[in-house]
């Protein structure tokens, strides 16, 4: 394991120059993503302008309860960004220590990054995610949320693709301050998007918490699997809370539960 400050970049010659305005490009096509519906895939996209990814994640890790996964997305390799994070969840995340270091000095305050190879973890973690999966190594960007909490914004590489070079972590060291803001801006804006509205449709309120939830979000014309990476359960997990949901709402297609939560925001007419 390999735990780097942010630094001032190397002394720069010919390549290095091209690869920091490759990154500079990059940054700004993951900026311009911010407010997408498919911002976790095609920022993802957009970095690999710069540097060679096949997944990344964005989680956070608590003191007391389970991680929270909060974004994913993969790049021309197959999407099981979700499948590990699930089986992260089930216990692994009760005995990972690679964050324990990072933990100790961001919350005093920046960030740091992590690189980690797969030979180097556990064999539970190794072969349930890494082996599975053909995961060879992973670069986290690690700093403080909310208390003691952490976010880390996960960066990996397939057996088919290269090691992560000393030139590419100082590449990625230099991208990590603006990549965090970009990603707590993205946060933040999909959790106030997802508060109650103030005047909430009322045949929502009496849906069970979870089928509300997810057509809270339907209303807002979210894709199933962004509801699903949201509130930590599967695509399919979501379809079927929509499911129960449009049957106690006697309804069956998305443009019916709009037109019923219009209905029930309208004001009574007056007689």
């Amino acid at each position: 394991m390999q735990l780097v400050h942010l630094h001032e970049p190397r002394a720069e010659d010919g390549s290095w120059r091209h690869a920091r305005e490759l990154a500079s490009f990059a940054m700004a096509g993951v900026i311009g993503c911010l407010g997408h519906e498919d911002f976790d895939t095609a920022a993802l996209r957009q970095l690999n302008a710069a540097i060679a990814l096949c997944w990344w994640s964005t989680y956070s890790l608590h003191k007391h309860r389970p991680p929270e996964l909060h974004a994913t997305g993969s790049f021309q390799a197959p999407d099981h960004t979700r499948d590990a994070f699930r089986f992260y969840r089930q216990g692994v995340y009760r005995y990972d220590q690679t964050f324990e270091a990072a933990r100790e000095r961001v919350l005093h305050g920046g960030a740091v990054v992590t690189h980690w190879h797969a030979a180097e973890l556990p064999s539970e973690h190794r072969d349930g995610i890494y082996t599975r999966h053909a995961l060879r190594e992973r670069v986290s960007l690690v700093t403080a949320w909310e208390e003691d909490d952490l976010i880390a914004i996960n960066l990996y590489r397939r057996d088919e693709q290269p090691a992560f070079s000393d030139a590419e972590l100082d590449l990625i060291c230099g991208l990590a301050p603006p990549l965090i803001a970009c990603i707590e801006s993205h946060l933040r804006s999909r959790r106030a998007a997802a508060r109650p509205p103030a005047c909430q449709p009322a045949p929502l309120a009496a849906l069970p918490r979870r089928e509300r939830e997810v057509c809270e979000r339907l209303l807002r014309g979210w894709t199933h699997e962004g509801i699903g990476a949201d509130l930590g359960i599967s695509a399919g997990t979501v379809k079927t809370y929509r499911d129960r949901a449009f049957e106690r709402l006697g309804i069956h297609h998305r443009n019916e539960l709009f037109a019923l939560a219009l209905d029930g925001l309208a004001p009574p007419s007056q007689a």
